[in-house]
């Protein structure tokens, strides 16, 4: 065999290898595949594994899986004239590939379409709503609605939208700012109630403990007056009673008593005369008191 043959053949060999190798596609389970004949498509194959094609005929796979994107969040007015920014997310599947490729084409154009019509559903219902009903229990209901619209439109896509939800739903910075300045005032509001409540109550406490305290002084002083009297009684009645019991001795102790008050100190000086009778146990002692008591006592004392 000549080099020219062999040539000739190697290069026949590699033809049929690159024929070969353009007939033969494979799917994976996760994945669906569309054949095409010069832009037109020809067949869809949905078993996984290895399949045969056209050398000219191109393969365009599509995802069987559930697919999802976030379209931009958009800003929506509710029935009550509430400015609302929602934040959405879509999940949709992809069930006829031959009808999506007709339509859309690609991932990224039915990422676009479908966000359009997401857009106009949100604005028509919830501008139907009013904004207590996005953020209570209704939630749920009002993205059903929402799929189900969204749905509907889309199924000239070859797609099954099956999920629509609200990530976060807020009021725009204008207003939310707006919001906090009033929580803000009437949060000062409540605090100088508070305020002006505790100030009432601190000046009714004061003037309570201060009518208490005039009370308590009052009826201190009262009670202090009352025993000062039953005190100043009560010793006026016992000297009395001793007084009586014996004169003389009484008389003389209360000269003494008189006497230490008198002389009590360096520098005294009396001025009185020779036979005043406030010195007369000063001359005479005890016994000047003797003549009084017997007179007081009578002949009983005589014995």
């Amino acid at each position: 065999m000549t080099s020219r043959m062999i040539a000739a053949v190697s290069a026949a060999i590699v033809v049929v290898l690159i024929i070969a190798w353009s007939s033969v596609f494979v799917v994976s389970q996760i994945e669906e595949a569309l054949v095409l004949q010069f832009g037109k498509p020809i067949r869809v194959v949905d078993d996984p594994g290895l399949h045969f094609k056209l050398p000219w005929q191109d393969v365009v796979e599509y995802d069987r899986r559930i697919l999802d994107f976030e379209p931009p969040a958009e800003e929506v007015i509710a029935s009550d004239q509430k400015r609302l920014v929602v934040d959405t997310y879509v999940r949709f599947r992809i069930v006829d590939p031959l009808q999506f490729y007709q339509s859309v084409g690609t991932e990224p154009v039915v990422v676009q379409r479908v966000g359009s019509i997401m857009t106009g559903a949100l604005r028509r219902i919830i501008g139907g709503i009013v904004l207590q009903d996005v953020i209570s229990q209704r939630r749920a209901e009002i993205m059903q609605q929402v799929r189900d619209e969204v749905n509907a439109q889309s199924k000239g896509f070859g797609i099954d939208v099956v999920d629509v939800r609200i990530k976060r739903a807020d009021l725009p910075e204008q207003n939310s700012e707006a919001i906090y300045a009033r929580m803000k005032s009437e949060r000062q509001r409540e605090a100088a109630g508070y305020r002006a409540e505790g100030a009432r109550q601190a000046q009714q406490i004061r003037a309570d403990a201060d009518r208490q305290r005039i009370e308590i002084i009052a009826d201190s002083n009262k009670q202090s007056q009352i025993l000062r009297g039953q005190g100043d009684g009560d010793a006026i009645h016992i000297t009395a009673d001793a007084y009586g019991k014996d004169e003389a001795f009484f008389t003389y102790y209360r000269s003494l008593e008189a006497y230490r008050a008198a002389l009590t100190g360096s520098n005294t000086t009396f001025v009185l005369s020779p036979d005043s009778p406030f010195f007369k146990y000063l001359e005479n002692g005890p016994e000047a008191g003797v003549p009084a008591r017997a007179a007081a006592t009578g002949p009983s004392a005589a014995k």
